[in-house]
């Protein structure tokens, strides 16, 4: 008895040091070969309840894309087209200010291959991704596709796969306590509800550029000239009517067919996983820059001649025929007008996905169609057009303006994506004061373009319009010496990137840490707090000044990190322990940087290889906490000892609870 006893408590033992240790996310494969020899594989993921794993087109500056490896890829096989996915959600995290795309329940991915290597016996597949719920998990998922050697097509059992995810535990898995908040913004429970509401937003975004292209000089004119030619060349109002009316529909049946071929061509989540690369984000930085210099006057974008020549010939045919073509002649003659518009829309609706391209182009022709709908339906209300004029160059300018300060967003991205640090808050802000100061400039006449006409006075609404640019031009201003920018805050890069985190002048604020005060490895994270990111440099510091170590593991993408230190650590009660009473190391188990071939090793308590920094803090993490969520915080002595021995480690709690815990950890520490 008293062994049975042992064994009892053993067992509830282990159970307890383990019950941390998640893995939400249960995989299981199989292989297909198809008649035309090439291969289907296929990964099946059931996921735990409230749990969310994050597609590979999920948005970047939010949570982590899952990423997959095809090893041994090079020389034996290729791909067929990209890995798709099964049925998504997407909803809008406003801590990270993205729309972010997750799988729930159930992940299906499949990928086509052609074997090249008619010998390879075995396809390997690595999965890097991320599941969320009240904590954030980095996980690796390795796959072993054994290729069949039977001619016969179909599916193929299940295979084993080689489980080399960061927890490597099989023995039940305990249930997070439930938290009021939540690691992802709730979402409702229907798909297709929340997928409307992005499309809506793309829908009124280009309805309204849509208005914008109809102010400009290539396609306003065009309005009075087209309605009074259906009218006239009508046997009667009605019929003049009607055709101005069909006229419109073939406006918005030309671009919504313009939509449908930029998704046909390059998939629904194509350019969606376009929109996290570096090199998309630097091509379109150039294409939108060329944009700008257009509509600027430095040149115009146009179609070849011939084209429109051969498009008006046909027009002349009179009948539906001969309305179509004059529909056709209006895109491509207002080309150089509606051009960059069209296409700056095109791939900001394609980065979203699905038939989000198709959507955008019928909103932004149903407003280019409108006028000519109505003026046919009301021909009276002609008269109070106003004349075609400078003015209408006035609103391309302003377009341009426009396009080039959404350039550097772009620009942003890429730089962020790639750490150079070349484009920090700071630069970025002054470039956006540069580019709306000078146009604040034009709109008060005192800067004149090519194409500008001669100026004697401004009217009322260019004055109003200069006012309100100037306006949000002084209010940019104050963000160099680090206010916040509420506004605008999702276009500049987050306050953390920048020259100096306080702002211009931060050495002589008396509350801030000098940063050129700072101890040898340190930085100034979230609310100017001193933190470490490497362990033995926190260490170190922590015995010179006698103080306790707080490690945070955290993650540059978890979403419920950023609320803690948000909602959190900036209560002055806690930003008072954290800035005087303890050294903060914080540990992002999601930074990608690869350690030296001589750091690297094969982790005992995992069995994966630990290649990248983050690798190494998630290993230090499991090896030692017995857990692999985020956020995560524990108090130790100078020799790495708990200082909570009740509750050792604490996660996504309230401002009370937290407190209570720091101070206890504390108060042992001064003992």
């Amino acid at each position: 008895m008293k062994k049975l006893v042992v064994l009892l408590f053993l067992f509830l033992a282990f159970a307890k040091g383990n019950a941390q240790l998640l893995n939400p996310v249960k995989w299981t494969t199989q292989i297909e070969k198809k008649s035309n020899g090439n291969y289907v594989l296929t990964f099946n993921g059931t996921i735990e309840n409230g749990w969310h794993l994050y597609s590979q087109f999920t948005a970047e500056g939010g949570s982590l894309p899952l990423e997959i490896l095809f090893k041994n890829q090079k020389g034996n096989f290729e791909l067929i087209g990209q890995t798709k996915e099964s049925k998504t959600k997407t909803a809008y995290n406003d801590i990270f200010e993205v729309n972010e795309t997750f799988f729930e329940k159930k992940a299906i991915l499949t990928q086509e291959i052609c074997l090249i290597n008619t010998k390879l016996s075995k396809v390997e597949v690595s999965f890097d991704f991320q599941v969320c719920k009240e904590a954030c998990i980095n996980l690796e998922k390795n796959f072993t596709f054994v290729i069949p050697t039977q001619t016969t097509t179909g599916l193929v059992a299940p295979e084993v796969t080689s489980d080399t995810t960061s927890t490597a535990i099989d023995t039940k898995l305990a249930v997070v306590k439930e938290v009021s908040k939540r690691a992802i913004p709730t979402v409702s429970s229907s798909a297709p509800e929340e997928e409307d509401i992005g499309l809506w937003s793309i829908f009124i975004i280009a309805f309204f550029s849509g208005f914008a292209a109809l102010l400009t000089p290539c396609v306003f004119p065009m309005i009075p000239m087209t309605v009074s030619f259906f009218t006239k060349q009508s046997k009667s109002k009605s019929a003049g009517v009607r055709n101005a009316i069909f006229y419109g529909v073939s406006i918005i049946v030309i671009y919504v067919l313009l939509g449908v071929l930029v998704t046909w061509l390059f998939g629904a989540d194509a350019l969606n996983a376009l929109s996290t690369n570096v090199w998309f984000n630097l091509g379109f930085f150039i294409l939108l820059v060329v944009f700008a210099a257009s509509f600027l006057g430095a040149f115009e974008i146009m179609l070849p001649n011939s084209w429109a020549n051969k498009v008006d010939s046909q027009a002349d045919r009179g009948g539906v025929i001969g309305i179509l073509f004059m529909a056709l002649a209006l895109a491509i003659v207002s080309f150089s007008c509606t051009g960059p518009i069209v296409g700056t829309l095109l791939v900001q609706a394609a980065s979203k996905g699905g038939i989000a391209p198709i959507v955008g182009m019928l909103g932004f022709s149903l407003a280019l169609a409108l006028p000519f709908m109505l003026f046919a339906l009301f021909p009276g209300w002609l008269n109070s057009l106003p004349k075609s004029g400078g003015w209408l160059n006035t609103v391309k300018v302003v377009l341009g303006f426009l396009e080039l300060a959404l350039a550097f967003k772009f620009l942003s991205n890429a730089d962020l994506v790639l750490q150079l640090h070349l484009l920090e808050r700071e630069v970025f802000l002054a470039i956006w004061i540069a580019i709306f100061g000078t146009l604040a400039l034009y709109l008060f006449g005192k800067i004149t373009l090519p194409h500008d006409s001669p100026m004697t006075h401004i009217s009322v609404g260019r004055l109003s319009l200069g006012l309100v640019v100037l306006s949000f031009t002084i209010y940019m201003i104050p963000g160099l010496w680090g206010a916040p920018l509420q506004l605008i805050n999702a276009f500049p890069p987050p306050m953390e990137y920048s020259e100096s985190p306080l702002g211009f002048g931060a050495n002589s604020i008396s509350n801030a840490t000098p940063v050129s005060a700072l101890p040898e490895g340190a930085k100034l994270g979230p609310h100017q707090i001193v933190v470490f990111d490497d362990y033995d440099k926190g260490l170190a510091y922590a015995k010179t000044v006698n103080k306790p170590i707080m490690l945070d593991f955290t993650g540059h993408a978890c979403v419920n990190c950023r609320k803690m230190e948000n909602n959190v650590w900036s209560d002055e009660r806690i930003l008072t322990l954290l800035k005087n009473q303890v050294v903060v190391i914080s540990l992002y188990v999601d930074d990608k940087r690869e350690l030296l071939k001589s750091e690297q090793f094969v982790s005992k308590s995992t069995g994966s290889r630990i290649e990248t920094i983050g690798d190494k803090w998630t290993d230090f993490m499991i090896s030692t906490y017995k857990t692999n969520t985020q956020p995560l915080y524990v108090l130790t002595d100078l020799t790495g000892g708990n200082l909570n021995t009740q509750q050792p480690t604490i996660s996504f709690v309230g401002i009370e609870e937290y407190e209570s815990w720091l101070k206890q950890g504390i108060s042992k520490f001064i003992k």
